[in-house]
């Protein structure tokens, strides 16, 4: 064998085994930057276009808890269906959980650690556009919130006490924040349903009222037309 194709062979079983070795922790990055890894959570409103998709990626460490809701506050073009899908995949690609509906949730724990895709298409809606509004992200549940496997020091019964308590007050503060993304949810949904409603009763009302003006226009010019006496001459008189 050749010492060319003897060095190939290293290379490529070098490069098996470190993808077979490769933890599911993402790596920093080869240059001095690190990897951007966004923020624990997210709330914000998105236009999806007609039969369109859109996606979000999320990271997460294992032993948390992702959660992911949804809203369609309103429709834009001539369907008016609201319902959207929604899909949650692992960083491997696989798919979690779906959901198709007006309003919806996705939770799950998170078993391994990289970044989440999140989709919603529109594929109930061909011909009109949908404004969603997101709430996502991921929370640990536990002393260890920073997930930067440092070792934690040794503190006495009085501080682990205090450590505790912190903890499930900051912990029922995020679901708190949680319930009241949701009531701003169906808040605006409710504001978009009633302007829309707003609009189609007054335009639907300066229709019906043209309508009825034209009628009694027509009306008067026909019940005018049954009265005209026409002038009569030695040539032109009317007929018997």
């Amino acid at each position: 064998m050749s010492p060319l194709l003897f060095g190939a062979g290293l290379v490529v079983l070098n490069l098996v085994t470190s993808a077979r070795s490769q933890k599911t922790e993402p790596l920093s990055g080869s240059g001095d930057q690190p990897l951007f890894r966004g923020a624990d959570r997210y709330d914000f409103a998105i236009m999806i276009p007609p039969g369109g998709t859109e996606c979000f990626w999320q990271f997460a460490h294992q032993t948390g808890y992702f959660y992911f809701s949804y809203e369609v506050q309103r429709t834009m073009g001539m369907s008016h269906d609201r319902h959207v899908a929604a899909t949650a995949h692992n960083p491997q690609g696989f798919l979690i959980d779906t959901s198709q509906d007006v309003r919806g949730q996705i939770n799950f724990s998170t078993q391994e650690t990289g970044f989440y895709q999140l989709c919603l298409n529109n594929q109930h809606n061909h011909f009109g556009s949908v404004q969603v509004y997101l709430n996502f992200g991921v929370f640990y549940e536990g002393p260890e919130t920073d997930h930067k496997q440092k070792e934690r020091k040794q503190l006495n019964d009085t501080l682990d006490a205090i450590e505790d308590s912190t903890q499930k007050v900051q912990n029922n503060i995020f679901h708190m924040w949680r319930y009241y993304n949701f009531a701003r949810m169906r808040k605006m949904a409710d504001f978009f349903l009633t302007h829309s409603n707003y609009n189609y009763v007054n335009w639907w009302s300066t229709a019906q009222s043209l309508v009825i003006i034209l009628s009694g226009i027509l009306q008067l010019y026909f019940l005018k037309r049954l009265f005209n006496v026409p002038t009569t001459t030695d040539t032109k008189k009317p007929r018997c």
